[in-house]
């Protein structure tokens, strides 16, 4: 690949990615460039819709099969920071489109409401990989609920 490769290959993918978005829930997202410069922040994030609940970080590799660990720690920080579920899409070359989301996110679908002491509480280590109309029937579940 050659130099800057990797930082074109993974603009093309926000891109498409926001497009997919848009399409499938109707909400326009945006790239954000300080993400460059500046640590814990979504790389893509929706123009008028602020009971979105995810943060959004991105990844388009070449070859793998799962998620990495720091992808994920990368996403749960972001998150964290913004008071919002961390969501990891990712895809490898010839692989389809993989959505990394806490298991809290797919518990809150379930009308449980927990008891918010420190027991009911979920780690963000447990996590489920879905595929990609998984992960947006997630998405218009929980902005419905809102």
């Amino acid at each position: 690949m050659k130099p800057g490769g990797g930082r074109i290959k993974g603009r093309q993918f926000e891109y498409l990615v926001a497009k997919d978005l848009e399409a499938d829930l109707g909400i326009k997202f945006q790239r954000v460039i300080e993400q460059t410069r500046e640590a814990e922040l979504s790389d893509l994030e929706p123009v008028d819709c602020p009971n979105f609940p995810f943060v959004l970080e991105l990844k388009r590799y070449g070859t793998g099969t799962y998620s990495r660990p720091a992808w994920w720690d990368q996403v749960c920080a972001a998150a964290s920071k913004a008071g919002k579920y961390p969501a990891l899409i990712y895809r490898y070359d010839r692989l389809p489109v993989r959505c990394r989301v806490p298991i809290q996110a797919l518990v809150g679908l379930s009308m449980y409401e927990p008891a918010a002491d420190k027991n009911e509480q979920y780690d963000w280590r447990y996590a489920a990989d879905l595929e990609w109309d998984t992960f947006m029937m997630v998405c218009r579940e929980i902005m419905a609920d809102v």
